[in-house]
């Protein structure tokens, strides 16, 4: 094996003194040093490249290919790190009731990353106090987000949440679940609209919307809708001159193209959904004329090198990651269920009814293996869906859903629902009283609900029914990290996680690039396994202290 490599700082190029094999695999894993490959003597060796002192190869070498300097922080789309300031092209997706926690967010930041706070289900005063928080610990130099999701059954909250993030003066958002645009979501985006000193729109708040369906990527794509302008000039919140340059912004620059993913997800599968979603943002652009580039991310499935390299490489700007995070050490969950995701197999996940569109028959991806969840909130849809009012279910079944669902009378949950929507949303209790179908999908909605929270806490007599929410991509990562030190939940943090994940595409990139070149690639070759945070400090200048502080 090749026990050093000489300085780039040579006149000439030096033959690395190693046999090729080795030799590529540890050149394709510098990835910030230039190769050339040459043909000598019927065979491909490695030269280190400084192309500034560079006069030609050696003797009778011919070119065969170049292996360019391909970092980390060079991947996707230069125009996303720019806007968001950000050394590398990643970003911590929200997960619900604080699953992306305040420790999540922080360590991204402080990494170079983007992490956003899963604000969604979380009370009003738990996410001005993760604004609180993450104000004194990261202050304004580094970036960060919160979540803002589509609420289609409590929109008073939705508007609650939006009139939070522009008093507190949250200038990032990840808009998510969206089935359609919203009047709040638009009074987040054209909130504070002025012209620069070249008369360009400047929009201070700024929306990172993660989509899987074409119909709802092309309204964020879009200006906001005329409609929800004239709304908010006739309420005072714009001017008619702000709604005049909103017509000239879109909704969002950065769009997220959502494949197969935990939670909320279409399972569209990535390869497809992330070209559609790229064409779209062409069409729009040529329409639109924006004075700044429309961008396409990608998620759902982003969980090793050969996800992320296959996403950059189709076009994506930026990488969005969810599952591998919840099971790290800084998720906002227990320790019960970050071992459970660890044990993740492919197998292992499934569908369920979603606790915040129940009624409209919306489902989410979950972890099957170790509870019961999926199975038995597919049951309470199908009472909602054959019945009209709790009274209506049979007795043997009412009791069954009492002792093993619920464990104790619908009654008393209902006592439990209308108590939480007294201060939540106290619409919610007077529909109920007047239609028993909707005071059903509350009490069924409890079960959903809970059973998030009873996984976050670890509550150890409720373990049959968590609800954890993961996609395939959970199972991809436990796959290639098996045997290495991030086998076992207890070592995964989420920087070590993300560096591996970009070091890792950085080097496929780079080999792929060979490839196309006509060199080939022998079998086994690069050999990516995890690596522990010093090791990769010392090879992409990442300073550990990040992680820790």
């Amino acid at each position: 094996m090749i026990g050093s490599f000489l300085s780039r700082g040579v006149e000439r190029p030096v033959v690395i003194p190693a046999t090729y094999e080795e030799t590529l695999d540890q050149a394709l894993c510098r990835v910030g040093d230039p190769f050339l490959i040459v043909e000598r003597e019927g065979s491909h060796a490695l030269l280190e490249w400084d192309l500034a002192a560079w006069d030609g190869p050696l003797g009778g070498d011919r070119v065969a290919g170049v292996l360019p300097s391909c970092r980390p922080e060079d991947l996707g789309d230069v125009s996303f790190r720019e806007a968001h300031r950000l050394r590398f092209p990643y970003v911590a997706g929200a997960m619900a009731n604080g699953i992306a926690s305040a420790e999540i967010v922080e360590a991204m930041g402080r990494a170079g990353m983007l992490g956003i706070f899963g604000a969604a289900g979380l009370p009003l005063a738990a996410v001005e106090a993760a604004i609180d928080r993450l104000e004194r610990t990261l202050g304004p130099s580094i970036p960060y987000g919160f979540n803002l999701i589509h609420s289609p059954n409590e929109p008073e909250l939705e508007a609650a949440v939006v009139a939070l993030y522009l008093r507190r003066g949250v200038k990032l958002v990840e808009a998510s679940a969206y089935l359609d645009l919203t009047l709040p979501v638009v009074r987040y985006r054209v909130h504070g609209l002025r012209l620069d000193g070249a008369g360009q729109v400047v929009a201070p708040n700024r929306i990172i919307a993660k989509v899987s369906r074409v119909e709802v990527a092309s309204k964020f794509l879009a200006p906001p809708p005329a409609k929800f302008l004239r709304e908010l000039v006739a309420s005072g919140e714009i001017t008619s001159e702000q709604a005049t340059w909103a017509a000239r912004i879109p909704m969002a620059d950065d769009v997220t193209a959502e494949a197969d993913s935990g939670g909320h997800t279409d399972n569209q599968p990535a390869i497809v959904l992330l070209p559609t979603m790229l064409a779209l943002r062409d069409r729009m652009q040529a329409e639109h004329n924006y004075d700044r580039p429309l961008r396409i991310g990608a998620a759902g499935g982003i969980s090793s090198p050969w996800s992320a390299a296959g996403a950059l490489a189709m076009g994506a700007a930026y990488l969005v990651t969810g599952s591998v995070n919840q099971a790290c050490v800084e998720a906002g969950t227990s320790d019960p269920v970050r071992k459970m995701l660890a044990e993740a197999r492919q197998a292992d996940i499934a569908m369920a009814p979603a606790a915040d569109m129940f009624e409209m028959g919306v489902k989410v991806q979950v972890l099957k293996r170790g509870t019961m969840f999926a199975m038995r909130a597919g049951k309470l849809f199908e009472f909602y869906r054959g019945y009209d009012a709790i009274e209506q279910i049979p007795a043997a079944d009412r009791a069954m859903l009492e002792k093993n669902f619920f464990r104790a009378p619908l009654d008393t949950i209902w006592d439990q629902t209308r108590a939480y929507f007294q201060t939540r949303d106290p619409a919610q209790i007077e529909r109920g009283t007047r239609d028993p179908k909707h005071k059903m999908a509350l009490i069924f909605r409890w079960y959903l609900g809970q059973s998030s929270h009873w996984a976050n806490a670890g509550e150890p007599t409720r373990a049959v029914d968590y609800q954890i929410w993961c996609g395939p991509a959970m199972a991809a990562f436990n796959d290639w990290v098996r045997g290495s030190f991030l086998e076992r939940a207890e070592n995964r943090r989420v920087v070590t996680v993300a560096l591996n994940i970009l070091y890792g595409a950085a080097v496929l990139t780079r080999a792929r690039g060979l490839g196309g070149q006509g060199i080939a690639i022998p079998a086994g070759t690069p050999r990516l396994v995890p690596l522990e945070l010093p090791e990769l400090e010392e090879r992409l200048n990442i300073p550990v202290a990040r992680e820790r502080a």
